[in-house]
């Protein structure tokens, strides 16, 4: 019964990736998990070996069976011990696997190269990952996409520059999100259906090993590697490698889940500022403290984790970028270590920015009364231009009437940022009786829906036609709410 206690005590006393141990799912922890990729190992060889003996290989029913029987009994301990002492971890779980399968022993890795196990495993898992990466993006951008909905007409200050602009609404900039992520969306779903199995293609890509096989037949090669590729669920395979797939397609994968670090990154500083304005908050639990000094704060945490792991997400595109340059002619081996470390932590911190991107999105909080206050404060300025086609519409003169704005709007400004009071452009307004003619209208100038434009329909007709058509192979893993463990 120590045992146990043991090993979390081990445990505790060595490095773990906080991807790993903190953050991740379990879906995406095991795809990139020695027990994902080492159970694929067995089962490409078996492929390979069912389709030897489907094209006229002498492979027996009972040395397949014997392999199927044997597709997850890993002894890792000795896969261990054999790596240790062969330096070569494929061959080590070769003999592994011949261990329990004496009677396959003969066939197992026929006419395969390391990168046959290798490089095809990494192809499916990269696949894998695409796959549970995309109905999370899906459940973010749907969230999202409802919020945008709720909050279309609202009103709201915009900003450029972080300086007031005209008005929109929250749910007009809550569509700028959601444009993004669905691009990204469109470009994750590109990059899995452009994988393609490395296949069977030998030591240097040419295929030799296996046209010796099968005594010159090219036919038969080609049609091995067909049958492996389809057994292994791809539709194509890249028809020239070198020993390896090129690297150039890890480039492609990293670049875009380093996009959707981006665009998530741009989301959460949104919101982070939007926080500090007090207009928007994420979720904030009842017992969460926002600081251990200052107990009455309420950080953006959520924000700020998907914010500090976004920017590692994009740099990781930069190790595949400079493995590639430097693959020299059929291969070399400095991109093996490399590549352990940044495809998978490309996966799995892309999976952790979104499950907490839509932790977010589920519980975000609005305080209309804020952004009220706040357009009450920048809108008279604003308002200016249609006071002035009011007055000459009145019956009153231009260059007279912008000249009566520019010196209470100056007065007003200084009231602003020299006494830190309140805008009272307009109270100036109704006291001076030049304005007399408009101050009726004053309220009507002044109601903040009529400075939003288009932003209403624009978000009813780009949820219509663009997101939630978009968002329909996902439907049925559209899940409900998401919890953080941390």
């Amino acid at each position: 019964m120590a045992a146990p206690a043991q090993d979390e005590e081990d445990a505790l006393s060595r490095y773990r990736s906080p991807l790993v141990s903190r953050y991740a799912s379990p879906d995406m922890a095991y795809n990139f998990s020695e027990r994902k990729k080492f159970g694929t190992w067995r089962r490409l060889w078996l492929y390979l070996a069912q389709a030897e003996k489907s094209l006229g290989l002498p492979i027996t029913d009972e040395q397949i069976k014997e392999m199927e029987a044997n597709l997850d009994n890993i002894d890792f301990k000795m896969a261990a011990e054999e790596e240790k002492k062969l330096r070569h971890d494929v061959m080590a779980h070769v003999h592994t696997f011949a261990h329990c399968c004496p009677k396959a022993a003969a066939i197992i890795h026929l006419g395969a190269t390391s990168c046959y196990v290798g490089d095809n495993t990494d192809l499916i898992v990269l696949r894998d990952g695409f796959n549970l990466l995309l109905p999370k993006l899906a459940r973010v951008i749907s969230r999202l996409a409802d919020f945008a909905e709720k909050y279309a007409d609202m009103p709201a200050l915009g900003f450029t520059h972080y300086q007031p602009a005209q008005l929109t609404t929250v749910g007009k900039r809550c569509c700028l999100w959601i444009q993004d992520l669905c691009m990204d969306l469109q470009s994750l779903e590109r990059a899995r259906d452009d994988l393609r199995f490395r296949g069977v293609k030998g030591t240097t890509g040419t295929q030799a090993s296996f046209l010796q096989l099968f005594e010159g037949d090219h036919n038969k090669v080609e049609e091995l590697d067909r049958l492996v590729t389809a057994k292994a669920g791809f539709k194509r395979a890249y028809m020239v490698t070198g020993q390896t797939y090129s690297r150039k397609v890890d480039i492609g994968v990293l670049s875009v889940l380093a996009s959707l670090g981006a665009s998530i990154h741009k989301i959460c500083t949104d919101i982070r500022l939007l926080a500090n304005l007090k207009e928007i908050e994420e979720p904030f639990e009842k017992e969460q403290i926002g600081s251990s000094a200052m107990p009455y704060k309420r950080n953006p945490m959520r924000s700020e984790r998907c914010c500090s792991l976004a920017r590692h997400l994009m740099t990781l595109v930069m190790d595949p970028l400079q493995t590639a340059s430097v693959q020299w002619f059929e291969r070399t081996l400095d991109d093996s270590a490399n590549r352990r470390v940044c495809l998978a932590e490309a996966f799995l911190t892309a999976d952790i920015i979104l499950s907490t991107l839509q932790n977010i999105s589920e519980g975000l909080v609005v305080y209309p009364k804020v952004i009220e206050r706040r357009i009450r404060q920048e809108l008279p300025f604003m308002a200016t231009e249609n006071i002035i086609m009011a007055m000459v519409k009145a019956g009153g003169n231009r260059q007279d009437c912008h000249e009566k704005i520019r010196v209470l709007s100056q007065q007003a400004a200084a009231v602003v940022k020299q006494e830190g009071g309140d805008n009272d452009f307009i109270a100036r307004v109704r006291a001076d009786p030049y304005f007399s003619p408009i101050h009726k209208q004053l309220e009507s100038l002044l109601d903040p829906s009529s400075f939003t434009g288009r932003a209403p329909q624009q978000v009813a007709k780009f949820l219509k036609e663009e997101v939630r058509p978009a968002l329909i192979p996902y439907q049925s893993q559209m899940g409900g709410k998401i919890e953080l463990a941390l």
